[in-house]
């Protein structure tokens, strides 16, 4: 019975979760603004994007919290940790490939696997590639500046998320994180292996609820600040003043552009408009896409919502570890295109 009410559960959430746009589009349609002007397309994201993250951090959540009742933390970790942390990251990098998320979209993943006990840098790592590099923004950029272009971006892309991820790993900042998930990372309140082999599909399901409200009850109004604030700067980005600052090909131009992308928030998709727009202004190959990759790896909101799983030093070594590879990539782009 608990099985068909998972598959009835299930129907109705992807109903609900493919009628998003629709519903986005009928709410911004009451309000008395034009569609496409700036108002009208903050207002829409907002009404998109928060109903998606919430609908996301849900189901994973309460899929890892199930999941996770059968692997008791010493088990999770001998699975996940020590000489295996490097294949970790480079699975969970290449699962963000797969995964078409933007920053924020990936961040309940991020926390499900935090709370599962997979290792912190290899979960980064799935953080970095999951907004970075997707499918969506390797057909448009195959179209836009061709296929060398396209697979180069492609593989520093990945060496990023698998560097910096693997970096973070090794620098062991667990104790970084807050309180709250330093718990639920530990295991803390998770059954023991003789408990984990007695519980009842209807007890595993009880603790995916419970780990639902427990993260919920902490994360939600941050998703939506943070969303709200993305969707201020996604409906008014000035894209003609950077256009102006970043159309000039100088040395300081990349890290320019990191700085520049980082308040702004989009997704990869979303971005390529204004990659094409700088690309036709004149600006560097190598500048544009540190600016794309800061766009969606590094976004204002993704900290903010992220500032309730980790702590700010934890947040710095995230930023400075990313920082420092997107820089490297914009310098070699621009040596090598």
């Amino acid at each position: 019975m608990l099985i068909i009410g998972t598959l009835i559960g299930v129907a109705l959430w992807w109903t609900v979760y493919s009628q998003l746009i629709p519903f986005s589009e009928a709410v911004t349609a009451l309000f008395p603004v034009e569609r496409h002007s700036h108002t009208g397309e903050a207002i829409a994201f907002f009404f998109y994007d928060v109903p998606k993250v919430l609908m996301l951090l849900t189901l994973i959540v309460f899929a890892m919290g199930v999941v996770r009742s059968w692997f008791s933390p010493e088990k999770t970790r001998a699975l996940l940790s020590g000489k295996r942390e490097g294949v970790g990251n480079v699975m969970s990098a290449c699962l963000g490939i797969l995964t078409p998320f933007c920053s924020c979209s990936a961040v309940p993943l991020f926390i499900g696997f935090v709370s599962a006990g997979v290792p912190l840098g290899v979960t980064f790592s799935f953080l970095i590639a999951a907004p970075m590099v997707n499918e969506v923004a390797l057909i448009l950029l195959v179209g836009l500046v061709g296929w060398n272009v396209a697979l180069t971006y492609l593989f520093f892309g990945l060496g990023v998320a698998i560097l910096a991820g693997w970096v973070i790993g090794k620098l062991k900042l667990e104790g970084w994180l807050q309180d709250w998930v330093q718990e639920i990372h530990s295991g803390a309140n998770a059954p023991s292996a003789v408990e984990a082999e007695k519980l009842t599909l209807y007890d595993r399901y009880k603790l995916g609820f419970e780990a639902v409200r427990d993260i919920l009850s902490k994360v939600w109004i941050w998703i939506i600040i943070g969303i709200a604030l993305g969707a201020l700067i996604h409906g008014y980005v000035p894209e003609d003043m950077m256009v102006d600052i970043m159309g000039a090909d100088a040395w300081w131009s990349v890290p320019a552009a990191v700085v520049m992308g980082v308040p702004l928030y989009t997704n990869a998709a979303g971005v390529i408009p204004i990659v094409e727009a700088l690309l036709g202004k004149g600006a560097a190959l190598g500048t544009v896409l540190a600016f794309m990759m800061s766009v969606i790896a590094l976004s204002l909101p993704e900290m903010l919502i992220l500032r309730q799983v980790l702590t700010l030093r934890l947040i710095a070594v995230f930023i400075a570890v990313v920082s420092s590879g997107i820089l490297a990539v914009g310098f070699l782009f621009n040596a090598i295109f």
